[in-house]
């Protein structure tokens, strides 16, 4: 019998993939200021890990004004952003390369700085962040985070507004799809959790309210684009930015469950041994494996990401646990990433110091494998 590997071609949706590799979406906080749109230093990039038949998903970007947690970020809610993703776009397809874009709001993980007028960040209710985690302001400076706004229920219908403007906007820049951010402790999954959503009304209190937004906010994308060029990534079991359900089976397998029938082009999870958010090196110990658990009920092709090598990601794969795996990290520093890892080459290390933030250095300076034999 023939397993499917990680160079094994695959339909996600409407593209037809040539391999698995798939570049996981990448906070780099490189935007064009004040426009917060894409520039071409960002297409240069995007167009560097750019492979035929393969899929990137593009980083994080905020579907309104008060989603940025971070400075630098790219948006999709202008006209200038539109046109600097088209650029984007662009020099994907002409490698031949597949791109969604993530659409995101990151909730209560912001700072008045980085909020219109200086407001307080929205959530769904007024908890506020760990002391031990800090906040990044406007200037870049690390601050303890405030206690956010709880967001009126009359409020949420305009947030969800700016989720399915986000995605027409995307569909406007030529993407192939958009992949609904409901991970890492952002604004859909403070919904989702008990710790973090203490409402009263029809999106808080039991497990089926919690999951409303999520629901909405999804079939608001499918409006858009149809559910097969729509996307969503969780992390069941993820930690990053104090997020975190006490038993997280029951939420997320009704979340699971609730998805199923819509149709989507692909489930996307984060492993738990690397719930980070992209701060620091994360290898939590001991706990379980997204995908084993949740592969089981989910009906459709599914996504998972967290801390794999080309070995691992092979035997997911052949095991039947995921069809595609994400690389973040790994495709920093290795532009060339499918070809590396198709053909066994040595991969380069990346260097977190520059992850966020600054012009070519760390971004787009790594060489492709070819190119480095050739120096």
């Amino acid at each position: 019998m023939n397993y499917p590997s990680l160079f094994s071609p695959l339909e996600i949706g409407r593209c037809q993939l040539k391999h698995r590799v798939v570049m996981a979406p990448l906070t780099r906080m490189r935007a064009e200021k004040p426009s917060l749109a894409p520039r071409p230093l960002n297409a240069e990039y995007y167009g560097q890990r750019a492979t035929p038949g393969g899929l990137i998903i593009a980083e994080a970007s905020p579907v309104m004004a008060t989603g940025f947690g971070n400075p630098g970020v790219p948006g999709i809610y202008s006209e200038q952003q539109i046109e600097g993703w088209r650029k984007v776009v662009d020099a994907v397809h002409a490698k031949g390369g597949f791109i969604f874009l993530q659409l995101w709001h990151v909730g209560r993980v912001s700072h008045s700085s980085l909020q219109p007028g200086g407001a307080l960040p929205v959530a769904p209710s007024a908890v506020p962040i760990s002391a031990e985690l800090k906040a990044m302001t406007a200037d870049g400076k690390s601050v303890a985070y405030e206690t956010p706004r709880a967001l009126k229920t009359s409020e949420i219908p305009g947030i969800i507004g700016a989720y399915k403007q986000g995605a027409r906007n995307a569909l406007a820049a030529g993407f192939d799809g958009v992949e609904i951010h409901g991970a890492n402790g952002y604004l859909i999954e403070q919904f989702l959790q008990s710790r973090t959503n203490l409402r009263t009304d029809q999106y808080g209190g039991s497990i089926e309210n919690r999951a409303r937004f999520l629901m909405d906010v999804t079939r608001a994308a499918i409006e858009v684009w149809g559910a097969d060029r729509v996307g969503v990534r969780l992390s069941p079991y993820g930690v990053a930015n104090d997020s975190g359900e006490p038993d997280p089976m029951p939420l997320y397998s009704h979340v699971v469950k609730a998805l199923n029938p819509l149709g989507l082009a692909y489930l996307h999870f984060i492993e738990p041994r690397s719930s980070g958010a992209g701060r620091a090196e994360v290898n939590h110990q001991n706990v379980p494996s997204a995908m084993v658990l949740f592969r089981p009920i989910w009906n459709g092709k599914l996504i998972t990401a967290g801390g794999f090598t080309g070995e691992t990601a092979d035997a997911a794969i052949a095991a039947g646990h995921a069809d595609a795996i994400a690389f973040g990290r790994l495709f920093i520093s290795n532009p060339d990433l499918p070809r590396r890892l198709q053909r066994g080459y040595e991969l380069a290390p990346y260097n977190r110091a520059t992850f966020y933030g600054g012009e070519a250095a760390g971004y787009t300076d790594y060489p492709a494998y070819d190119e480095l034999a050739r120096a």
